[in-house]
């Protein structure tokens, strides 16, 4: 099936099993108004559920980048607040359904290398979903546009990746919103899926409603880990590195920078790796402060004799806020 954009007037609209979500410049006022109404009530309806389990998916690594797969849960302990924690569960987990979006970066800056971003997005989509598994894919340039909605059909993801065109400015901060917003956090109990955006960008915003830290909140409430792959290839350290970075740590994800275009493919199969070799624990947060706040927690080995590890995990989460 092929996806084609279909605007009308500059709205956001739904066809064909997606929407386009048009930058705030080329909306009216009563526009304005008419997203804003559903944004409030889909930022918290979600997230009500959760607020006596805090989940953490993360995964551990030596000091050369192996996974770690032996540990148990003795070699853990958490801290919220700097406070210990009790885990009441914990699994090498890597059967739990995936929830993935696949963001790729269709602005004019990105132009000579979208053949090798397409190539390497489609080989990842066949070598990591499972049946129970599925994935959508967001493209962004001046609006961020769904080009597959969630399903399992890797057919109907390779299609949309392939017909994906440059041009235009970069709305990467939206993206990863409405991404995390309206499909991610679709599927419940939050606690039986794993979540994972895998972004392609060279890390440049311009044009964006909301900015990094309102997408960066987006992600921790939906429990999505971002994984960033710079289509910067100048081997020159740019503000957009660090941001794909800055998206990466903070969400338990990593960066990763290829040397050149053709290394796609190797850091998409690093990912996947990273995804069949995650750890699943929850506690139920003591004292349980439902506040809206973000709360940071601290994952530390123990084991003993086991030195060097490293541990990749979010470092938080929101609270929802308690309503009278």
């Amino acid at each position: 099936m092929k996806f084609r954009v279909v605007t009308i007037a500059a709205a956001a609209v739904m066809t064909l099993g997606y929407f386009y979500l048009a930058p705030i410049s080329l909306q009216a006022q009563q526009q304005k108004k008419a997203q804003a109404a559903p944004q409030k009530s889909s930022d918290n309806a979600p997230i009500v559920a959760q607020v006596t389990r805090v989940n953490m998916l993360f995964s551990v690594t030596d000091k050369k980048g192996r996974f770690v797969t032996d540990l148990s849960r003795d070699d853990f302990e958490v801290f919220e607040n700097k406070k210990p924690q009790h885990i009441l569960e914990f699994t090498s987990e890597t059967s739990l359904p995936l929830r993935l979006a696949i963001l790729i970066d269709t602005s004019s800056s990105i132009r000579e290398r979208l053949k090798f971003q397409q190539e390497a997005a489609r080989n990842f989509v066949n070598d990591v979903m499972r049946e129970q598994d599925k994935a959508i894919v967001v493209s962004f340039d001046t609006a961020a546009e769904l080009q597959a909605d969630l399903t399992n059909d890797t057919n109907v993801l390779e299609d949309s990746i392939r017909g994906l065109h440059a041009g235009g400015g970069t709305a990467l901060f939206d993206a990863i919103y409405f991404a995390c917003r309206d499909k991610l956090m679709l599927d419940q109990p939050m606690y039986a899926f794993r979540r994972a955006m895998i972004i392609l960008s060279d890390g440049r915003d311009d044009n964006s409603r909301y900015s990094m830290q309102q997408a960066l909140e987006m992600a921790q409430r939906a429990d999505t880990v971002i994984y960033t792959i710079s289509t910067n290839i100048s081997h020159i350290e740019t503000d957009g590195d660090k941001t794909l970075q800055h998206l990466a740590e903070q969400t338990g994800g990593k960066a990763y920078v290829p040397f050149q275009a053709s290394d796609l493919n190797q850091d998409f199969q690093n990912i996947a790796n990273e995804l069949r070799h995650q750890y699943h624990l929850f506690y139920r947060p003591n004292p349980l402060a439902a506040d809206g706040r973000f709360h940071p927690v601290t994952i530390k080995i123990v084991a003993k004799g086991r030195k060097n590890l490293v541990v990749h995990a979010r470092r938080g989460y929101y609270a929802s806020k308690q309503t009278t």
